[in-house]
């Protein structure tokens, strides 16, 4: 019996000892091939590599070559002015365009990890040096990378959408609302501890209509960006995985002829960084894929969902007890791989239940993400904190508001599923 668990108890010690995400979960997949003497271990190698077999799954390496291109076309510093203009004059003001850059971004870099290394190089140290303390600037910068999973386009939602197969054009509408509801609460929080500690706004009024227009009209081509993707799935211009490419084609075109900040010279450079965050996340998945032959082998999400079936049948109170779950799981496992190993077991008895698996995919991933910020192993905190050199233990201390705050979303997405369903219904129609 300790046999059957063996591999899911290694995985979580490698977890406690910080081996690399992809490694833990590989490494704890083939202790499983070479236990059990009835499986040849060229299987293991096999779910490794047909995990790459995936035509969604193209839509990665197209999404990040995007947000690359974007990024070096400099985006980011017209966004930026974007973001000064319109909340500037708010008390906590550098923080509180740290969020709306973030959801502005969400569109562009595709990734929560790479928005928060972006947000906490550009406004992370500008924010120290007039006087936020650095641990402040740490949780609101990993904290705002977390709009990036839910406004589209997500690496979490393709992931999701290939793992669950759910339309990913519903996903990534349904995203948007609880995108924004996760914003508007961060900016609460922000203006409430800002008040307290006296953190300044960079102008006393508001900068005016004129002002936000002329930013508006410099930012418009990088704004364009997720409406062009929605639009083009929408209305069957490209699929989601092609969308991918033809983003691609789009931002190459906005970085050499409308804002001419794009040489060709610059693009070896992205390709090569490109390919080494596509990397990373191909490398979790083929592990996942390996790990999951594990799981159905030993029968586990079946287990799992006879007795989760047996606290309790209603929908809600079942997703409610999986949220919990999740939260515990979230301080252990990266979110991710979480993501990928967990969708498995529990889309298939949510589906039994009815549950809208657009519903469950949004909850699922706010969730994981909001354990990018969570303590022990929170991806996203530990970019910012290494960025800003902020100890575990400040930042502890300083997430806990921003915690509450994007818990409460998290519990209205749960109880009220029109929040994610209505966009894509309207969109749509009626699944």
């Amino acid at each position: 019996m300790l046999a059957d668990w063996f591999p899911g108890i290694l995985m979580l010690v490698l977890f406690a000892l910080e081996t690399p995400i992809s490694f833990a979960i590989a490494i704890s997949a083939l202790s499983f091939f070479l236990i059990d003497d009835g499986i040849p271990l060229k299987i293991f190698a096999q779910k490794m590599v047909s995990a790459t077999d995936s035509y969604p799954l193209l839509s990665i390496p197209f999404f990040v070559l995007a947000g690359a291109i974007m990024n070096k076309a400099g985006i980011t510093s017209r966004l930026l002015a974007l973001a000064d203009a319109m909340v500037g004059h708010m008390t906590g003001a550098l923080a509180q365009m740290c969020t709306l850059l973030a959801t502005m971004l969400g569109g562009l870099t595709a990734s929560s990890s790479a928005d928060a290394a972006m947000l906490a190089k550009v406004l992370g140290p500008e924010m120290v040096r007039t006087g936020y303390s650095p641990a402040f600037a740490a949780v609101i910068t990993s904290s705002a990378a977390i709009i990036t999973s839910l406004i589209p386009p997500s690496i979490g939602l393709i992931i999701y959408g290939y793992i669950a197969d759910v339309s990913v054009g519903r996903l990534f509408i349904g995203g948007i609302i609880p995108g924004l509801l996760l914003a508007a609460s961060l900016m609460l929080v922000t203006w409430y501890v800002s008040k307290k500690r006296g953190y300044l706004p960079l102008r006393d009024h508001y900068a005016g209509h004129s002002a936000v227009w002329a930013a508006f009209k410099e930012s418009i081509w990088a704004l364009s960006i997720p409406v062009f993707i929605i639009v083009g799935i929408r209305y069957g211009i490209f699929t989601p995985t092609e969308a991918g490419a033809m983003t691609v084609i789009y931002t190459i075109g906005i970085g050499l002829f409308a804002y001419r900040s794009l040489r060709w010279q610059d693009l070896p450079r992205v390709l090569k960084e490109t390919a080494l965050d596509t990397s990373s996340v191909m490398l979790m998945i083929c592990a996942a894929s390996a790990f999951g032959f594990y799981l159905a082998w030993q029968r586990i999400p079946p287990q799992m969902a006879g007795w989760l079936i047996t606290v309790t049948q209603d929908p809600l109170y079942l997703l409610l007890l999986i949220n919990v779950t999740l939260i515990v799981l979230g301080t252990a496992i990266e979110g991710t791989s979480a993501l990928i190993i967990l969708t498995p077991i529990f889309v298939p008895i949510l589906l039994k239940l009815h549950v809208d698996p657009v519903h469950f995919g949004i909850v699922l991933i706010t969730n994981l993400t909001i354990a990018g910020i969570t303590p022990p192993v929170g991806q996203m905190m530990f970019i910012s904190s290494q960025v800003l050199r902020v100890p575990m233990e400040d930042y502890t201390l300083e997430v806990l508001p921003f915690l509450g705050a994007m818990l409460v979303v998290l519990l209205l997405l749960t109880v009220f599923p029109i929040i994610t369903l209505w966009l894509p219904d309207l969109v749509y129609g009626v699944a």
